[in-house]
């Protein structure tokens, strides 16, 4: 997984699927270091928004790790929105792919997309 190319997988992500409104990768220190939202859909949120919605992710996840020791580790989470679905998908402990959506986007089929080409297994 070290040689994945984070840009290359956002675009990949983006124009698989017309239902994809934003892929990106965020680091744990809530900065966004590849990809964005795709050029032809509506802006729903603004830069700052954008940041505090990648601080909120990076919460939950730190908040399911918590019961790791007994649900296992966290594979993906969704949030259904009235406007938008996102998705997380931990990378490792100090990265996340984050997918919006429009809703009810057949979002399982994405996740499993996003973790075969970063080669992440199900347990």
């Amino acid at each position: 997984m070290l040689a994945t190319d984070y840009n290359e997988l956002t675009q990949k992500i983006l124009d698989k699927d017309p239902q994809v409104r934003f892929a990106g990768v965020a680091n744990n220190k809530g900065e966004l270091v590849a990809g964005g939202q795709k050029e032809d859909v509506d802006k729903l949120l603004a830069e700052d928004d954008v940041k505090m919605s990648i601080h909120y992710a990076l919460q939950k996840r730190d908040l399911y790790t918590n019961l790791a020791y007994r649900i296992g580790h966290e594979t993906s989470s969704i949030t259904e929105y009235e406007k938008v679905t996102m998705i997380t998908i931990p990378i490792s402990s100090s990265e996340l792919f984050l997918v919006s959506t429009e809703p009810r986007a057949e979002y399982l089929k994405i996740i499993d997309t996003v973790r075969s080409e970063l080669n992440l297994s199900a347990d």
